[in-house]
């Protein structure tokens, strides 16, 4: 099993910057790209960025309608099981629920023997930001 972790939400000002971490525990051999989504109230889920084992990233700044550079930073630690999130300059359209999703490796050859899903979730940080 996996389980992931997020953490460092919490209420800011619009202005300020805001980092969030996610940490994946057990057996996180199942865990290749990592990405984060965000859930605003009565809105979808959506995606902000993901990140690959080799730290290649991706950011959906079309979809966000903003530009997401610079507004987004997303990282990897060095053991590849931590996953970061900078938001700067934050926004009230900020506010949302922060979720660590994970691709799992079910069905991959480097994982027979281990329990791996096709993808894992976090329970959600809450970020608030007031103007």
């Amino acid at each position: 099993q996996v389980q992931l972790v997020e953490s460092g939400g919490g209420l800011v000002q619009a202005g300020e910057s805001l980092g969030l971490s996610c940490t994946a525990s057990g057996d996180t051999i199942c865990i290749a790209t990592m990405a984060w989504y965000r859930q605003a109230p009565n809105k979808e889920r959506e995606f902000i960025a993901s990140i690959t084992p080799g730290d290649m990233t991706y950011y959906a700044g079309s979809r966000l309608g903003q530009s997401v550079e610079g507004h987004f930073n997303i990282s990897r630690g060095s053991d590849k099981n931590t996953m970061y999130l900078q938001i700067n300059s934050l926004k009230t359209e900020d506010t949302a629920v922060y979720y660590c999703n994970a691709e799992g490796r079910k069905g991959e050859r480097r994982v027979v023997g281990h329990q791996c899903e096709y993808q894992y979730w976090g329970q959600g940080t809450q970020v608030t930001v007031s103007s």
